[in-house]
């Protein structure tokens, strides 16, 4: 096995799944944009879930908003419904590990907050949860999916947007997400900085 071969291919692959994925992505990406930033500056919050990886990313997503992307700026509202282990485990044991974001969103959830929904394979049922209380909150979301989207692009409704990266393979999904997570924090830095270029 020629390791540097490999490590190149991955590369390669990877570069070609960001760019084929930007012409069906991009219009999405700055509609999401818009929406993250008209419910920061109308005092609402966005609140960000996932397992695995996703949650991770959801973490990430978060830290970026509420300290700092690239400009210095005001921090802006958001929380990651994966980092309360105490909330995550009493639900979980005392109901259903498919309601850990779910109550959260219940809980936390206003009318003009948004949800960041992340599941790479669109088929989470926990996060299939938490985009249903997101509804009845009357709050809007944001999916973050791949694999042609699964249940979760079922479940969206009018005024929602979906992310969905055209790709089928878990790992080049998720350098797809990242991706998506620094464009959507570049551009509400944007919006609510003025940056022209």
């Amino acid at each position: 096995m020629d390791l540097i071969q490999r490590i190149s291919r991955q590369f390669e692959d990877s570069a070609r799944t960001k760019l084929e994925a930007l012409e069906a992505m991009a219009a999405p990406i700055a509609g999401a944009v818009e929406i993250m930033t008209a419910s920061l500056l109308g005092n609402g919050k966005i609140l960000a879930c996932g397992n695995g990886g996703s949650a991770a990313d959801a973490q990430h997503f978060a830290a970026e908003l509420v300290n700092r992307f690239e400009m210095e700026r005001p921090p802006l509202a958001s929380i990651a419904l994966t980092t309360d282990s105490s909330t995550l485990t009493s639900i979980a044991n005392d109901y259903d590990y498919n309601q850990i974001f779910s109550k959260q969103v219940r809980a936390l959830g206003q009318p003009g907050d948004v949800l960041l929904a992340i599941s790479t394979s669109g088929n989470s049922p926990n996060v299939i949860e938490a985009i249903a209380a997101a509804h009845e909150r009357e709050m809007r979301v944001i999916a973050l999916t791949g694999k042609g989207g699964g249940r979760i692009g079922e479940q969206l409704e009018a005024g929602d947007v979906h992310l969905c990266v055209p790709a089928d393979r878990t790992a080049r999904i998720q350098e797809v997400h990242l991706l998506v997570l620094h464009c959507l924090c570049d551009g509400i830095d944007c919006l609510l900085l003025g940056v022209e270029e």
